[in-house]
């Protein structure tokens, strides 16, 4: 008889167990999670479950639970404190994960919640994985007062901690509110959907301090974010997208900083593009998409782009050559005719500072006119900004290829990796104009008297315009003083890129002994 109790309890205790974790497993229950479904959004544990390799997810934390005893709290469980922590795969490499539960007590952070959010960072950092955050949080968890707070701090601390030797990819799925937005703002890359918000201060502060009526979506949705704060690097339709441009994002980069980002099977087709021989406009003025350009020169046209909204005057983001993962930084003369100006100079110098971090080649394709000029420019600290690009630029010691296509006058000819700036290579291609300033503007310095003194001024300054840029602007006086390499013909670009990545991957540099240097922020 005894026997046969004992096994009757076992049986009785794994029953009790799975229905225990059944019961978790389920947040906040049928009727919430439909509402999640009804705003066109999934649940915390179907969001890991499309990112997340089939059957590699393992659950940290499942039974944690707050220590609140105050405002009904004591008598209040909440299912894995309403965050699901752990690691899994993507695409067969490991990483650690949390995912917010809006359905249980609205994805509010408690003390435990954080802390089990730090926890998965530390492994993060311990195993050398990427660390996946996926938002959905109505803010912090006020019963728990200054607890909550601590939960938020050490998440932080930790964020900080993984910067620069994991990667750190967050998802906003939902409301990200309060001191909530400063994990994803000290992570390496935001991916938000349109049904998502994300702000400090929400409407009702904003009304009761202002008086002015704002929506959540108009202060704190995906688009004001990427265009107008460049806080977001993606915007995503909805959930699913937005974890396929995590998958996608993810497969550019290494797992940590010790590693080169993984190398995919190389594309060998089509090394020489004649199409690009023609791709420029005849009248050197005109502008035209350099995406096209990036397009042809990259494996299978593979860009993906980052904070394309934001800054557009300057194109950022990641792709491959010969199966080689590159970070691409490109003048775009279709908008303020590529120009460098304060948000161009931040959006380029923090992207180029993370592809340093992470092994990550550097392309430069140039066609600047020079930083942008004006009254707001100057007073909203271009200097201070601009040099950003330059500190980026020098700091780095990753291969850093440059191909200038077209105009590279003044300051920012220097900005855009120049040779003396660090660059392993300088193609120019025969179109480039390389000087202080264009061939107009120097002309009328230079040559000021002869065309005041000329019966024809105008026939005169053209007439020296063309002498100072056959003179100056053009690519064999750099190649002379070996500031150019190389003078390339445009459909060569492809092959002349990658064989000097191959000849590269070896490049070691040291730098000067320091605990770390000042970055004019």
């Amino acid at each position: 008889m005894a026997a046969s109790t004992t096994t009757t309890t076992s049986k009785d205790r794994l029953a009790a167990l799975q229905e225990a974790k059944e019961r978790v497993r389920a947040g906040g229950g049928p009727e919430r999670a439909a509402k999640q479904h009804g705003e066109g959004k999934l649940t915390a544990r179907e969001r890991l479950a499309a990112l997340l390799d089939r059957d590699t997810f393992q659950e940290t934390g499942l039974f944690a639970q707050h220590r609140a005893a105050l405002f009904g709290m004591a008598d209040k469980p909440l299912p894995a404190d309403g965050v699901v922590t752990g690691s899994g795969k993507v695409g067969g490499r490991t990483v650690h994960v949390a995912s917010q539960d809006f359905t249980v007590a609205g994805g509010s952070a408690g003390e435990v919640h954080g802390n089990k959010i730090a926890d998965s960072l530390r492994h993060s950092l311990n195993t050398g994985t990427p660390f996946v955050f996926i938002n959905d949080s109505g803010g912090a968890r006020v019963q728990e007062g200054v607890g909550s707070l601590a939960g938020y701090a050490r998440v932080f601390y930790h964020n900080v901690l993984l910067s620069g030797v994991v990667p750190q990819i967050s998802l906003i799925c939902g409301p990200c509110a309060g001191g909530a937005a400063y994990s994803p703002a000290l992570t390496d890359f935001i991916i938000q959907t349109r049904y998502a918000y994300m702000f400090i201060t929400g409407p009702a502060v904003i009304k009761q301090v202002t008086n002015e009526v704002i929506t959540a979506e108009q202060l704190g949705g995906a688009r004001a974010q990427m265009n107008n704060s460049g806080v977001v690097h993606f915007i995503a339709e909805n959930d699913i997208e937005a974890i396929q441009i995590c998958k996608r994002l993810l497969s550019f980069l290494p797992s940590n900083y010790l590693e080169d980002p993984p190398r995919v099977a190389p594309d060998r087709r089509h090394m020489r593009d004649d199409s690009l021989n023609r791709i420029l406009p005849e009248e050197p003025k005109l502008p035209y998409d350099v995406r096209d350009i990036i397009g042809k020169i990259v494996d299978r046209d593979d860009f993906l782009e980052v904070q394309k909204e934001f800054a557009r005057n300057i194109v950022i983001g990641f792709a491959r050559i010969a199966g080689r993962t590159i970070g691409v930084i490109a003048n775009q003369p279709s908008v303020l005719a590529g120009a460098l100006d304060i948000n161009a100079s931040d959006k380029a110098a923090r992207f180029i500072r993370f592809c340093n971090a992470f092994n990550i080649p550097l392309v430069t394709l140039v066609d600047v006119p020079g930083f942008l000029p004006g009254i707001d420019q100057e007073h909203g600290g271009i200097i201070r900004h601009g040099a950003k690009l330059l500190y980026a630029y020098a700091a780095a010691t990753v291969p850093k290829l440059t191909v200038v296509i077209r105009k590279a006058y003044g300051g920012g000819y220097i900005a855009m990796c120049s040779k003396e700036l660090g660059a392993d290579r300088v193609f120019a291609w025969p179109t480039a104009e390389i000087a202080v300033m264009g061939a107009e503007g120097a002309a009328e310095i230079v040559f000021r008297r002869e065309i005041a003194a000329a019966d024809d001024q105008d026939t005169r300054r053209q007439e020296l315009i063309d002498e100072y840029r056959d003179t100056f602007a053009t690519p064999y006086v750099s190649a002379g003083a070996r500031l150019v390499d190389d003078i390339i013909e445009p459909a060569e670009t492809r092959a002349c890129l990658a064989a000097v990545l191959e000849s590269l991957t070896t490049k070691r540099i040291s730098r000067p002994g320091k605990k770390h240097g000042n970055i004019p922020l």
